[in-house]
């Protein structure tokens, strides 16, 4: 973080970071003791409403809690009383069951009906059994095949599973087969039955007993609620509990709901019956959910109810009932109890939002008065410095105050006067010094040597014209003549090194200006074993250059390429703006390269690996790059080929 902080400031002109760092010296204490003083004076109004509040609310909840306990106990021992008279029938019927179906296997056994005849009369005496209301008997075999049902008989039933996901056939077949004879075995579960519109599970409590002869699991089901004989006034005892829940009010229109662990709501003036899990407040918070999930606690979030404009804070006070899985919630809306310290606290944060407003707006102005005294001087320095970087040495800082910045911008005066007379002095010198050396050098050469060599090859082509190719001296005189052309070649090679011009520079679009040269160039006697491959970017920009010479430089790369590969070869030229704002030319070939020792003597003036080189084609070439403020680099290993880099400002004017 403290990273970024510093890269994002060492980015910010100079105003802008006084700003940033005056500013908050300001506006920050200011904030702090107000902040400081608001704490203060709503906490004491926030301290006394808030714990009373919540007092409130805990308490209204574990009353509650206390009513549900009541209603439950109440009934419980009721109901324990009416489940052992419930299993008391349900064996009954059972053994009764189990009795028709002994007797359908004596009559069997005593040869008077077939297996099949009395298995068939067991079933449609079964079927007949009515338990309860819905409940019936039925029976299966160990291997969970249903032998004996009203509607699913023939079926699989080994992996059914109850509502909690518990697989109650399997239960029944492995006690079966572990039960001793004449036992009687029970087992209860949730079971919701969607033939008989059931909503919500329903206890579900069965008997049954094991024939061992038939493999038969003889069992008679039925819901515990049929079985009450009171049941309307259980509901009716219910319902007054329930009543007496949704009459309490809390605050002017807070109220208590009860839900199960389900998010089925169980109590509620207005939701009842319904499921709320997934719902969500006003923020996008699935609230119903956490209360599920954490059973017990307090939880705030905003609510908006039908006709209001804008969303309420709600908090809500909520425990668990566990007999019953319920969980019991008691809320309010906050602004119902907190009015007044809101008001207060809205009162100090007004105050404090204008305070800091209005300062920020003073410091603002002070600070940006301040940074333009201190940086207006500043900025003009450094529009001198940029000048200066584009060569214009003649520019002088305006020297108007005796602080530090006078005497630094004197300074600075004095330093690009001494640079633009050293530059000067450079310049001439070297200038005089390689015109002396290479005027008289190239004057006596051409002097000496072209003379001679205008006579031999004048006499050549003389009696080169009078000699059949049949001669046997006709190659020696075809010899001195081409001999004599390399002499004259080095000679002006050498002249224009000594005279190279000043570039004439126009916008020129590198892509086309190489694609004539690559094409011009692979048509060359010394290129025609080699594949001349084109790989251009298509968004170069154009650059100003001296088409000429820039075309001199490449017809010499490609042509060095040409010889560095003896047999077969490619050579990639590809053209592309690097990341420093230089169009790069790159010629890549796959010959032989160049030994690490050479590389550094490669642009020296006849320094030469070739047997018949004069060593100043690649000190011309860097001469003409230099001129045109780029650079050239050679990337070599031998055996693997070589990669001579060319970079060409895009902006001269930078440089």
């Amino acid at each position: 973080m403290r990273r970024y902080f510093f890269a994002f400031m060492n980015n910010l002109k100079l105003r802008w970071k006084m700003l940033v760092l005056v500013l908050p010296l300001v506006t920050v204490p200011i904030v702090l003791v107000g902040g400081v003083i608001s704490y203060i004076s709503t906490q004491q109004a926030y301290r006394g409403i808030t714990q009373t509040s919540k007092d409130d609310l805990a308490h209204m909840a574990s009353f509650t809690i206390d009513l549900l306990n009541s209603h439950y106990q109440q009934f419980q021992v009721y109901k324990q009383d009416k489940q052992r008279s419930t299993n008391l029938e349900l064996a009954t019927l059972t053994t009764l069951a189990y009795n028709m179906v002994e007797a359908q296997h004596r009559q069997y056994k005593s040869g008077k009906v077939d297996l099949r005849t009395a298995k068939e009369e067991a079933r449609k005496a079964l079927k007949r059994v009515n338990v309860g209301t819905t409940g019936y008997i039925y029976a299966m075999s160990t291997k969970g095949d249903l032998e004996v049902h009203i509607a699913r008989e023939g079926e699989n039933v080994y992996e059914e599973k109850d509502e909690n996901g518990r697989p109650f056939i399997r239960i029944m077949c492995e006690n079966a087969l572990k039960s001793k004879p004449g036992e009687v075995l029970y087992i209860v579960y949730p079971w919701r039955n969607p033939v008989l519109g059931d909503k919500y599970p329903r206890n579900k409590v069965v008997a049954y007993r094991y024939f061992r002869e038939w493999d038969w699991i003889i069992a008679s089901g039925g819901y515990l609620e049929e079985t009450y004989e009171d049941l309307a006034f259980e509901r009716r005892s219910f319902q007054e509990l329930k009543d007496k829940i949704k009459s309490k009010k809390v605050g002017d229109t807070g109220y208590i709901f009860c839900m199960d662990d389900k998010g089925n709501f169980t109590v509620h003036p207005g939701g009842e019956g319904k499921n709320f899990l997934n719902a969500v407040d006003s923020s996008g918070h699935k609230f119903i959910k956490e209360m599920v999930e954490k059973k017990r606690g307090w939880i705030r979030y905003p609510w908006l109810n039908p006709g209001e404009k804008n969303p309420r804070m709600k908090i809500v006070r909520y425990d668990y009932f566990k007999p019953w899985g319920w969980i019991v919630a008691v809320g309010s809306y906050e602004d119902e109890f907190y009015g007044e310290a809101n008001k207060i606290r809205g009162r100090i944060a007004a105050s404090m939002t204008l305070l800091t407003i209005v300062t920020s707006v003073v410091a603002t102005g002070l600070v940006f008065l301040a940074a333009k005294i201190f940086t207006q001087p500043i900025m003009h320095m450094i529009d001198v410095i940029r000048k200066v970087k584009k060569g214009r040495l003649d520019e002088q800082m305006e020297v108007d105050a005796g602080d530090e910045l006078g005497e630094m911008a004197s300074a600075f005066n004095l330093m690009t006067a001494m640079i633009r007379q050293n530059k000067e002095m450079e310049a001439s010198l070297a200038q005089q010094g390689k015109m002396a050396s290479l005027g008289v050098l190239s004057s006596g050469v051409a002097h000496e040597i072209n003379n001679p060599l205008g006579v031999i090859l004048g006499y050549a082509s003389y009696i080169e014209g009078k000699t059949s190719e049949d001669d046997p001296n006709y190659k020696y005189i075809h010899e001195i003549k081409r001999e004599s052309k390399r002499c004259k070649k080095i000679v002006q090679d050498l002249l224009s090194y000594a005279r190279t011009p000043k570039p004439a520079l126009e916008w020129t679009d590198v892509n086309d200006l190489l694609g004539q040269i690559v094409d011009f160039a692979a048509n060359h006697t010394d290129m025609h074993h080699v594949t001349v491959v084109k790989d251009f970017s298509p968004e170069l920009p154009r650059v100003m250059v001296d088409g000429d010479q820039i075309r001199q430089v490449a017809i010499n790369l490609i042509l060095n390429a040409g010889a560095a590969m003896s047999g077969e070869g490619t050579l990639t030229v590809k053209s592309f703006l690097d990341g420093e704002g230089y169009v790069t030319i790159v010629f890549s070939d796959n010959g032989a390269g160049i030994p690490a020792e050479d590389i550094e003597k490669i642009f020296e003036p006849f320094f030469t690996t070739k047997a018949k080189g004069t060593g100043l084609g690649l000190a011309i070439t860097k001469q003409i790059i230099e001129m045109h403020h780029g650079k050239i680099s050679i990337l070599s290993e031998v055996g693997n080929g070589t990669d001579v880099i060319v970079k060409l400002p895009v902006d001269r004017d930078e440089l």
